[in-house]
């Protein structure tokens, strides 16, 4: 009767934490636009294979640089038109979608678990282990971080997989320092000191005990980080160390549509579009997790 009891009662606890997070968070309407935006994001890209209309890499010859369809001279086939040698525009942004969801997840991953690891190992030791580290992460933040990716991909070689490496070795200081800080914090507490007491060993004081109560300020980070990585790799596709031809990602179709700039319009804007929207969705959302999950602002 007191198990029955006291799960109704965790229940209970998870869902007025989950009715109070929602709370604050929907009281940034920004926030929720930028979600209902992030989850069409997320099921374009899981079901992009399904609903392009048109093969994103298949050229249609004599339909280069058509413009969309309400333009004149468009073709209701091709909604956004097509590019230099005749691929349809809407198809490559959809598809674009899930490399740049892709790129995002991975990233962030890479990051979030090297980070994390990193700045508990810091934290909970400190010391001459903490300054090592410290330092190390205070050169690599020391370089701008797309310089340094550029840096790191020529040293790998151009192509999205090496790009996403370099992007996630740039991101990890700020998920260590930011782990870092949290678990400096967390060692001062009470229930710290009693789980010591009772036998824990440092594994289990790091992982059970400390992490799950320094994941808020993760969360937000890692979800601006998202939007952060997707620029990144567009900017590294842009410049062509990143994704390479004929790939659908955003930023290398603006990278092939340069030249295009004055003549075709439609050929630049969709991409730079579908990057703009994108990025702020999550910006947009991670501000909302931010005043969600922060208690400080929760009390202003």
């Amino acid at each position: 009767m007191s198990d029955t009891f006291v799960k109704l009662t965790d229940a209970q606890i998870r869902r007025r934490m989950l009715a109070e997070f929602w709370f604050y968070f929907s009281r940034n309407r920004g926030a929720v636009i930028g979600l209902c935006v992030f989850i069409l994001l997320v099921l374009m890209a899981c079901f992009a294979d399904l609903i392009v209309p048109h093969s994103p890499t298949m050229q249609y010859r004599g339909m280069e640089k058509l413009p969309p369809a309400w333009a004149a001279g468009g073709n209701s086939d091709f909604w956004l038109g097509t590019d230099a040698v005749g691929r349809d525009m809407l198809s490559r942004l959809i598809k674009g979608s899930q490399y740049s969801m892709f790129i995002g997840v991975v990233v962030v991953s890479i990051a979030l678990v090297g980070g994390i690891v990193i700045g508990l190992i810091s934290g909970f030791f400190g010391g001459w282990v903490d300054v090592v580290i410290m330092r190390v992460m205070d050169v690599i933040l020391a370089f701008p971080s797309l310089l340094l990716a550029l840096v790191l991909v020529a040293v790998l070689g151009p192509g999205l997989t090496n790009a996403m490496i370099a992007i996630a070795i740039v991101y990890q200081p700020h998920f260590a320092r930011l782990t870092r800080a949290a678990v400096m914090s967390e060692l001062k507490r009470d229930y710290v000191s009693a789980a010591r007491v009772s036998g824990a060993g440092n594994l289990r004081l790091m992982f059970r005990t400390i992490l799950p109560n320094c994941l808020a300020p993760l969360i937000v980070q890692a979800t601006l980080s998202f939007s952060s990585a997707v620029l990144d790799a567009a900017a590294l596709g842009f410049l062509g160390m990143g994704a390479q031809p004929p790939t659908a990602e955003w930023g290398t179709m603006l990278a092939e549509a340069r030249e295009f700039i004055l003549s075709h319009w439609w050929i630049v804007t969709f991409p730079g579009l579908a990057i703009l929207i994108s990025v702020l969705a999550i910006n947009l959302m991670g501000d909302g997790l931010r005043d969600a999950l922060d208690p400080k602002l929760k009390r202003s």
